[in-house]
């Protein structure tokens, strides 16, 4: 099975030692990684450009900063992040959004700095990695508002019609273990609605470990049991749906990544 885990997190904190993980996921077949970086703090964006620098080949950052800070971040932090997402190894703004389930940041912060990653996106011409719970009437509403009409609505929760719309626009759907789990009929509706040229398979490690590895910390190679599921879903063959899904993902990270 031919694999890309389309978003995951790799900061120190969660692995120590990430090239142990990396090596795990390369023996369960995957040929790259796309690590979210983010904003840990006001003035502080984490390791995942420094990973990825020493995992060559495999990994690829993106940069953003996520709803739950948005309240924290400074003018000083938005300048560091337009440097960071300007950088040719980072292939992607974001994660960016909303969450209206957790509300750690006030609700028109999170649009406020939402709406800025997606300018900063048509900026620098790169695709908006986008996270929402909650919140998905108002995503849309910024998304078509700010003209987005390329991106990775992550770890996708909504139903066939959040979906139908986030397609319309022109955004793939990732999904994660959150498939696999027991009473999410209306994701797995959607994800057998959705073309498959329109989806990508994630795991956003360290969180939502798929069965039969749920309540474990999540890795990248545990992409696979996602991967199987949609596949199941879809009614395709598991190795074809992975392929397609990494396909999907190289084309819209523009990944120099040989799947063949």
């Amino acid at each position: 099975m031919i694999l890309i885990d389309a978003h995951c997190h790799l900061e120190a904190k969660d692995f120590p030692q990430p090239a142990e993980a990396i090596e795990r996921a390369k023996a369960a077949g995957l040929r790259h990684a796309i690590i979210v970086g983010l904003m840990q703090k006001s003035g502080d964006f984490g390791v995942a450009l420094e990973v990825a620098k020493a995992h060559p080949g495999f990994l690829t950052p993106t940069m953003g900063i996520h709803p739950h800070d948005s309240a924290d971040a400074t003018e000083a932090d938005w300048a560091t992040l337009e440097r960071l997402c300007a950088l040719p190894e980072v292939k992607a703004v974001g994660e960016a959004g909303l969450d209206f389930y957790y509300d750690h940041s006030p609700r028109e912060l999170q649009e406020l700095s939402f709406r800025r990653q997606c300018q900063l996106a048509k900026q620098v011409g790169k695709p908006l990695v986008v996270h929402v719970r909650d919140a998905h009437e108002l995503c849309h509403r910024v998304l078509k508002e700010e003209g987005m009409t390329r991106g990775q609505i992550h770890c996708f929760t909504g139903d066939t019609e959040a979906a139908r719309r986030y397609l319309e626009l022109g955004f793939h759907l990732s999904i994660s273990g959150v498939v696999t789990y027991k009473k999410t009929e209306a994701l797995q509706a959607a994800v057998t609605f959705a073309p498959a040229e329109r989806l990508l398979v994630e795991t956003d490690a360290p969180f939502l470990a798929p069965i039969p590895n749920r309540g474990k910390k999540n890795e990248p190679s545990y992409v696979a049991h996602t991967a199987r599921k949609v596949a199941e879903l879809k009614g395709m063959d598991p190795d074809a749906l992975a392929l397609q899904c990494a396909k999907n993902t190289r084309d819209l990270f523009g990944l120099d990544v040989a799947l063949g």
